[in-house]
């Protein structure tokens, strides 16, 4: 099910032609991956726990559930319909709920006295934002509906106020985390904050330009982008960039629509040559670090570019030497069909994941692309 509504067209349409146009697009997902996708989120179902929640051993509660509910949502399913709304429908209380009101933390999504969230819970709002946002466009109950709009405006003005001086987010707000910043962190609330904007829940635009321009001054010489900036820098520090952070970087801007920006072709070319697009350890190379993490936002960044997007941006380059997003999907694909056990889950890759939760969740997220159903990730 495509869920493009009439603002998404008019935010994503323009600026993509420009660019794009004749990028080509993938065959449908192959019944070969299908199944195994099938599998993945069976397997979700299965174990999200009587609360709609769903855990890395009782860590991360939060991000946990929102990861898991993504992947539903890119299923097709709704929270009014398809085979997981109810599934859908109980993460999105449950995420609800946890929308704190009052004080210096109104409109975080989550619960920082938790033990499994104390010192990291803005990844859990990042995420769930990014959940709840996608959610939300479905909502036909009007009272809910409105209940959803206060949740994700106050959660956008948190995120504001969170932001470091330098433009990026740390594991805690500015003030509980000593002003500091942290690149994977910085992603998962530009994306979260760009799945409201394209939800029509308002996002200032200073916050979104601050976050921009963090990722910008991030990035080293050799177009990687570093872990951390840090409180009074005014450019990376050399060496040091991320193959990780990269790719995530990508996502955040094409999502946004700044496909053009210099930066994003410095962030690929390093993403080329630390083999990103081979897919680590699942798709058959050289374990990476942060694999789950690096191909949850280089799959969708290979998706938009699609058949042609790289010989639109480096056209001097070999037609056979082109990245595309059929040749990452088949290469990577059969990697993680490889993998996957037979309960439908994949396993926490050596210790760098955080468990099957997160892992299945990721994967079953990126083998749906093509389904094209969210905004944050569609062409």
């Amino acid at each position: 099910m495509n869920r493009l509504k009439p603002w998404t067209l008019a935010l994503v349409g323009c600026a993509v032609a420009t660019l794009f146009a004749s990028r080509g697009s993938a065959d449908p997902l192959p019944e070969k991956y299908q199944k195994h996708v099938d599998k993945g989120l069976e397997w979700l179902k299965k174990t999200q726990n009587k609360d709609g929640t769903w855990s890395a051993g009782g860590q991360n509660p939060v991000a946990m559930t929102a990861l898991a509910g993504l992947a539903m949502l890119c299923e097709g399913s709704t929270v009014t319909q398809g085979k997981y709304r109810e599934n859908i429908r109980r993460a999105t209380d449950w995420l609800m709920k946890r929308s704190m009101k009052g004080g210096n933390r109104d409109g975080l999504v989550g619960n920082p006295d938790h033990p499994g969230e104390s010192g990291r819970y803005m990844y859990g709002h990042g995420f769930a934002l990014l959940f709840l946002a996608s959610a939300y466009g479905e909502e036909d109950n009007k009272r809910r509906r409105e209940e959803m709009k206060d949740i994700l405006t106050r959660a956008v003005k948190y995120c504001g106020s969170a932001q470091s001086t330098q433009g990026g987010w740390f594991y805690t707000s500015k003030t509980e985390g000593h002003d500091s910043d942290e690149g994977s962190v910085t992603v998962t609330q530009m994306q979260g904050l760009r799945a409201c904007r394209d939800a029509g829940i308002p996002v200032p635009k200073e916050i979104m330009k601050k976050g921009f321009d963090y990722l910008r001054k991030s990035t080293t010489q050799d177009g990687g982008v570093v872990y951390s900036l840090g409180r009074g820098g005014f450019g990376a520090p050399a060496g040091g960039g991320r193959p990780a952070l990269t790719a995530a970087a990508i996502a955040c801007f094409f999502s946004a629509g700044e496909y053009k920006d210099e930066h994003v072709k410095k962030w690929f070319k390093f993403c080329e040559r630390h083999n990103i697009h081979q897919g680590g350890q699942v798709g058959g190379g050289i374990r990476q670090g942060f694999d789950e993490y690096t191909q949850f936002y280089f799959a969708p960044s290979m998706y938009f570019i699609g058949e042609d997007g790289w010989l639109k941006m480096f056209p001097g380059t070999a037609k056979k030497d082109a990245l595309t997003w059929t040749k990452y999907r088949n290469h990577f694909f059969d990697g993680l069909c490889r993998v996957q056990n037979q309960d439908g889950s994949w396993p926490s890759q050596g210790g760098w994941s955080v468990g099957p939760i997160y892992t299945t969740a990721v994967y079953t997220t990126i083998m749906q692309m093509d389904n094209n159903c969210l905004p944050v990730f569609q062409r």
